[in-house]
């Protein structure tokens, strides 16, 4: 069963959009309503337990099957900064881009999201 949603889709493409149309304009509101859209994306396109996705301050998610993970550390993350995230997520950075420039950081072995990503609700509509 997909994790339940907590953003609306209708307010969370809408949040998306507007992020798009200017990110450095975008009040700090609709970017967290973008990055837990697409968070929650994320959780439903690829689910599962063996990865958390942080995007501090505005969310996280587990995601991808593998073990799941309940308690402490978990051993495998991602985070990166909202900016990073949502440029990921429209496929506007490339994963290998990111980690290489250290936009990312991701540990464990399952810490990919290079074949999760761009998602798919959040690409421009011109490709």
């Amino acid at each position: 069963m997909p994790p339940r949603r907590r953003t609306d889709p209708v307010d969370g493409r809408a949040a998306l959009a507007a992020w798009r149309a200017d990110p450095a304009a975008a009040p700090r509101t609709v970017i967290r309503t973008a990055v837990r859209f697409t968070l929650e994306e994320l959780a439903e396109v690829a689910p599962g337990h063996s990865v958390e996705v942080r995007v501090p301050p505005d969310g996280a998610v587990q995601a991808l099957g593998g073990p799941r993970h309940t308690r402490g550390t978990p051993p495998n993350v991602v985070e990166t900064d909202p900016a990073t995230w949502l440029a990921l997520a429209c496929g506007l950075l490339s994963w290998a881009d990111a980690v290489g420039q250290g936009r990312v950081s991701a540990s464990g072995e399952r810490a990919d999201l290079a074949a999760n990503l761009p998602l798919q609700a959040a690409r421009t509509r011109d490709r």
